[in-house]
């Protein structure tokens, strides 16, 4: 009767065991999952700054450019955004230019370096993102050497105008329809994610075209031939809209899959207007890229004077569905020359976009500390207390 008792109690007690352990093997299993599924869906907030052609004689001082990198590092920012392409000519040393007819001359370092590359360096050096900007997408100054070499590249509007006027000035618009346009931009792009360490390329607003261009002769044809019909007379018309829209999805697509097959991991980044004036005044369906899933990141450009009118158009549905899936950020203004922001603006409309897991972008970096009422010191202090903490993100 002992044995049996022994035996009995043993079996109990090892069951018992067994049980425990079994559960404490499913708790962890679960909170591993959670924690997995955390760190999958957790990403750093992008916390950038464009430097512009504004920002040029800085890009092209050594010195600025190692001083202007520690600054952001110190103030916890995490990613630059320096232009290469602007006025139709790029910033840096390019074979593809030159075969083109834009000699990139004028954009060198004061040492006679390249701006890109030395940028690249020093902001990784910080831990810092390098991302080039397209700035000008399809647009180009009347004056440019490529406006003038190509003519045949440019579109028109139904009169046979063909500038308008931008934040820019007056430009021409490349045709983003015709191959030749599209080798040009494919070839810059993929020249730049070949040669430099950098960790992305962003395409901007101007990667579009403003709905009353598109009546040039070759797009005319190209409609004709698809549809049988003539483009129609208004500029908004539906159909008219949605096929130059798709036409530049189609070519964005094409873009996204000649960079994957080089640098499979580089971050393709867009930062278009707004969604509405987006698609419906500039042929830009951003929504439509987030959907195919050739957007990495997304920042959306909201250059508003008020916090009201600003939060409205950060709580869109379409910034809402692109954040479930991509990093996402805002646009915010921190000033022009001629136009100051003041620092307390910047960081109600910062903290804002933050409350609602958005990340923030400035335009530009200059102005940042310049072109404002407050003195530097006060400017760097409301930075540093709108990131008070290190979010770095991996470079590539």
């Amino acid at each position: 009767m002992i044995v049996n008792f022994t035996f009995n109690y043993w079996r109990r007690s090892l069951w018992r065991r067994l049980s425990w352990l079994f559960l404490g093997l499913l708790i962890g299993l679960l909170l591993f999952g959670s924690a997995s599924s955390v760190a999958q869906t957790t990403r750093p907030e992008i916390r950038g700054v464009w430097m512009t052609a504004n920002d040029k004689n800085i890009l092209r001082d050594r010195a600025k450019v190692l001083e202007a990198m520690q600054q952001l590092r110190r103030l916890n920012f995490n990613t630059v955004y320096p232009v290469v392409w602007n006025s139709g000519y790029v910033m840096y040393e390019s074979l593809v230019a030159k075969r083109n007819g834009i000699q990139p001359f004028v954009y060198k370092g004061f040492d006679g370096h390249d701006i890109l590359a030395d940028v690249t360096n020093q902001a990784h050096r910080q831990q810092l993102l390098t991302i080039p900007w397209f700035e000008f997408g399809f647009m180009a100054p009347p004056t440019s050497e490529l406006a003038i070499a190509h003519p045949q590249w440019l579109t028109q509007r139904r009169d046979g105008s063909q500038t308008s006027i931008s934040a820019a000035g007056e430009v021409l618009w490349l045709n983003p329809f015709h191959p030749q346009v599209q080798k040009l931009i494919s070839d810059l792009v993929i020249e730049i994610v070949s040669k430099y360490n950098v960790d992305g390329i962003q395409f901007d607003d101007h990667m579009s075209l403003p709905n009353e261009f598109g009546y040039d002769k070759y797009t005319i044809a190209l409609y004709t031939q698809e549809t049988q019909l003539p483009p129609p007379a208004n500029p908004q018309d539906p159909a008219w809209t949605r096929w130059r829209a798709d036409k530049i999805t189609a070519f964005m697509v094409q873009l996204h899959q000649s960079v994957k097959a080089i640098r499979p991991n580089l971050i393709f980044s867009v930062a278009p207007a707004p969604y509405d004036a987006a698609y419906r005044l500039h042929l830009q369906d951003w929504l439509d890229w987030v959907r195919l899933n050739i957007v990495d990141e997304l920042i959306v450009q909201v250059y508003r004077p008020d916090v009201p009118s600003f939060i409205a158009k950060i709580t869109r549905p379409e910034i809402q569905e692109a954040q479930q899936k991509i990093p996402t950020a805002i646009g915010i203004i921190a000033g022009l020359r001629n136009r100051p922001v003041s620092i307390r603006q910047i960081g109600l409309q910062a903290r804002a976009a933050k409350q609602r897991g958005l990340g923030v972008c400035f335009f530009y970096y200059e102005s940042l500390w310049n072109h404002a009422s407050e003195t530097v010191a006060q400017r760097q202090s409301g930075f540093q207390a709108l990131f008070p903490s290190l979010a770095l993100r991996a470079t590539r």
